[in-house]
């Protein structure tokens, strides 16, 4: 989409020039606005559709998951996000013909999706069928500071005389919705329908409420309007059980303008009563009048205003990149900001891609992101995680197993992957969280939270891989029959990622027990239980081929058949769809990076020339049919020296929605990988590790780029770090000085004064190959 012209190179938005209806669907998720509770897709307000979406973070339905075969312990039931209560919609019409882009002419279109001020806007000219011109001008917003509400400012001019002009301004419950092909990635068939409790509208006031059939949640939406109009303006409303309108009908001039302000509030429960649902979207309709269309906008305004200061990267050298970070800071934030003690999908609310899940991917590659940019939106996903963690105790015991066993798919905290050789066998997603939970922690110095709900998901983790592995007779820790983060490899022994993720796991749970004994107490830790945790990390299964002089992403690995790569043509990829699960898991072939994974995450488990030697080994037989892959790849390709690849790898990672690399850019955007660009440029080219509480930088740029700067949030302040190609500068924005890392050496800042350290020469390295045809996509382009 972005090398289409009508797409242009800004670096604080997105811009698209002209309508273009071939790829509707695609735009919509781009132009999507969120605040981790609403999302609205960027549909056009009187259509058409590509595919209609309005969600609330958590509703969803029920769906029964059928076997051919029943199996004991397999997930009885799924769960898929639903398109709830539309507000957005505003028709038009013009001499009673309705505005509609594929009809009459539409001569001029353009919409910008603003990160700065966090709006959409939208401006188009139209000649009716009848020869009528008008302009429409929208604004619209999701909010981040009224975490209900949402807005549209729409406006209709004449431009060639007189018209009349109504518009319809609606609240919509089941819309017709397409389905969603045989794509696995894309959202399950379409669920039961919104059943109607009650429809209001009076006035300027309108109201749904229905509840789900089998989830048996209460949704509600209402909407409030300001008319601006030339005198003889007249408005009525109307409600039936699935839309509420207001109609708006005037003669107006040339040169005089028809404006609608719409204020839409959403809000659900599983426990209140239709009353108190009801008079909850009042409430937020009711603030939301009175801070007003302006109010609204100018509230906007200073949150992202806070956040960009603390979150912003400057890209020096290649403007589509930069549009690019940009563009995925703000949908990473869009997914997370007010979400509250929700999870995070993998397509945020920008669609039903994956049914709407939350997966590890949330932990291990959104969540570092947030961390070190808006941690105050770290703590509620958490929370969310522990929330659910009676659900994980009881799921670890359905399967024989101690502690907690988290979902590898859920909404709600139930499992709900059905093939459980790629769902319940993929245990890693519980050294994810407690990934996780270390990293907000060390970040943050959050001790509350770290002796809390912090200290509750290390312990029972740890009992996880403590009951799963085992000591063999000469007492090394094993974890067998696991699925790590290589989905074509299944059920493996001792996976290195996962071993090693358990392993650090272990021990910070033993280490956090410590220093929270009475907490630990209470969790019935005492010395002996931590004592198995420390023996079993100290002695934890390494893979490791002496013959190759490479670890081994399970046990064996290296000596499986290597797939048939040059038989493979491009038509067969992802292969996911187009060869057999048992072929992939017995082969030498990897959908997305797991062992170079391991190597981001547990740095401190490899030396150099290991990493080096690993990287080398696996590249040629990752075939990334994973969005979750070319970040991971461009960390490493820069730490070994490969920094032109390391380039590629980032460009495929931020253009992975903006060109539809994937081709479901229409079931919603993956915002692991928007979030895998900041990744690529801050651990990869800035070199960003964590070390204990501290951070380390190894930067170094591709001759691409002449200048990287970047804003770090470390202990509630701020470290601005600015990379060119001979040199590093380190300035401390906040209060308190701050002891980092670079290039292995300590370095103390002190508040307001930069630092300037020079940049040593990378690594001198052959450039290892990748499979035929799966070079980065910018390089197969190039």
């Amino acid at each position: 989409m972005i090398e289409h012209p009508a797409y242009t190179v800004e670096p604080w938005c997105l811009r698209e020039t002209e309508l273009n209806l071939s790829v509707l669907a695609q735009s919509e998720s781009v132009f999507a606005l969120a605040n981790g509770h609403v999302g609205w897709r960027g549909n056009l307000e009187e259509g058409p559709h590509g595919l209609p979406g309005s969600y609330l973070n958590g509703v969803h339905e029920l769906q029964p998951l059928p076997y051919a075969e029943a199996g004991y312990g397999y997930p009885e039931s799924g769960q898929t996000m639903i398109n709830v209560t539309d507000g957005k919609v505003v028709r038009l019409l013009v001499d009673d013909e309705p505005f509609d882009p594929r009809y009459g002419e539409l001569t001029s279109h353009q919409r910008v999706l603003d990160f700065r001020g966090g709006v959409l806007r939208r401006t188009a000219e139209w000649t009716s069928p009848t020869d009528r011109r008008v302009r429409i001008t929208s604004t619209r917003l999701v909010s981040f500071t009224q975490r209900a509400v949402a807005a549209v400012h729409y406006e209709v001019e004449p431009l060639d005389g007189a018209a009349s002009l109504v518009l319809q301004s609606e609240l919509v419950a089941n819309e017709q919705l397409p389905g969603g092909g045989e794509d696995p990635r894309a959202a399950a068939a379409a669920v039961s329908r919104l059943s109607p409790e009650q429809n209001f509208a009076q006035g300027t006031r309108l109201r749904l409420v229905h509840h789900t059939e089998r989830s048996r949640l209460r949704v509600a939406a209402a909407a409030d309007h300001i008319v601006d109009g030339p005198e003889g303006t007249v408005t009525s409303a109307e409600s039936e059980p699935d839309v509420s309108r207001l109609t708006v009908a005037a003669k107006v001039a040339k040169g005089q303008r028809l404006r609608l302000v719409k204020f839409v509030s959403h809000g659900w429960s599983a426990r209140r009563s239709l009353p108190e649902v009801h008079d909850q979207v009042d409430a937020a309709l009711a603030l939301a009048r009175s801070t007003g269309w302006a109010g609204l906008l100018a509230e906007q305004r200073r949150y992202l205003d806070d956040f960009w200061a603390g979150a912003d990267v400057e890209v020096h050298g290649d403007a589509r990149i930069q549009q690019a970070v940009r563009f995925g800071l703000f949908h990473v934030l869009q997914a997370a900001a007010r979400g509250e003690e929700r999870a995070i999908p993998a397509k945020g609310l920008t669609g039903t891609g994956y049914d709407g899940h939350s997966f590890w991917d949330i932990e291990s590659f959104v969540l570092p992101v947030l961390t070190y940019t808006a941690p105050q939106a770290v703590a509620p996903v958490l929370r969310w995680r522990h929330a659910t963690l009676p659900t994980a105790l009881e799921r670890a015991r359905q399967l024989g197993l101690q502690g907690s066993a988290f979902p590898w798919r859920t909404i709600t905290g139930e499992e709900c992957s059905g093939y459980w050789p790629a769902g319940t066998a993929a245990f890693h997603v519980n050294a994810d969280i407690a990934d996780a939970v270390l990293r907000y922690v060390g970040a943050t110095g959050d001790e509350e939270f770290e002796k809390g709900p912090g200290l509750d998901l290390l312990v029972h983790t740890a009992r996880l891989w403590r009951s799963l592995g085992h000591h063999d007779t000469e007492g090394v820790f094993h974890i067998d029959g696991v699925t790590g983060p290589d989905e074509y490899s299944a059920l493996g022994r001792d996976n290195l990622y996962t071993n090693l993720m358990a392993q650090q796991n272990l021990r910070a749970a033993a280490e956090t027990a410590v220093r929270h004994p009475r907490r630990a107490r209470e969790l019935g830790v005492d010395d002996e239980e931590a004592a198995s945790w420390r023996d079993a990390a100290d002695r934890m299964a390494v893979p490791f081929s002496d013959v190759l002089g490479v670890h081994e992403q399970s046990a064996g690995f290296t000596r499986l058949e290597s797939w048939d790569f040059d038989g493979t043509g491009p038509e067969k990829y992802p292969l996911m769809l187009h060869y057999p699960y048992f072929d992939l898991y017995r082969k030498q072939v990897i959908k997305q990076a797991d062992l170079v994974l391991a190597m981001q995450t547990r740095p401190d488990a490899f030396t150099a020339q290991e990493k080096a030697r690993n990287f080398a080994y696996y590249e040629p037989m990752t075939v990334r049919d994973s969005s979750l892959s070319a970040c991971t790849q461009a960390v490493l390709a820069a730490e070994t020296g490969h920094l032109r690849l390391a380039y590629a790898y980032l460009g495929e990672a931020a253009l992975m929605d903006l060109e539809n690399l994937e081709h479901n850019t229409r079931d919603g955007l993956h915002i692991a990988s928007l979030a895998g660009t900041w990744i690529a440029l801050v651990k990869g080219f800035g070199g960003m590790r964590r070390q204990g509480t501290s951070v380390a930088f190894a930067p170094r740029l591709p001759e691409q780029l002449s200048r990287l700067c970047f804003t770090v949030m470390l202990r509630q302040q701020a470290l601005r770090v600015e990379v060119t190609g001979t040199e590093a500068r380190y300035t401390v924005l906040g209060g308190r000085p701050l002891d980092v890392f670079h290039h292995g050496e300590p370095v103390a800042l002190t508040p307001s004064e930069t630092v300037e350290l020079p940049l040593p020469p990378a690594p001198s390295q052959p450039e290892p190959r990748q499979p035929p045809g799966r070079e980065p996509a910018s390089a197969r382009k190039s």
